[in-house]
């Protein structure tokens, strides 16, 4: 029996698809942000 490892996506499409400048773009994703901030964490559009 072999290790199945998943398939590995890439930084870029990674970061464009959940990325900050990505939830910025939508409504939803700038409430998923304010509501991320508010429970403290640090948002920072740095990318990865």
């Amino acid at each position: 029996m072999s290790t199945h490892y998943p398939k590995k996506q890439s930084r870029r499409k990674r970061v464009r698809h959940l990325g900050f400048r990505a939830r910025m773009k939508t409504t939803l994703g700038r409430k998923t942000i304010n509501r991320k901030r508010k429970a403290g964490r640090r948002i920072s559009p740095t990318g990865i």
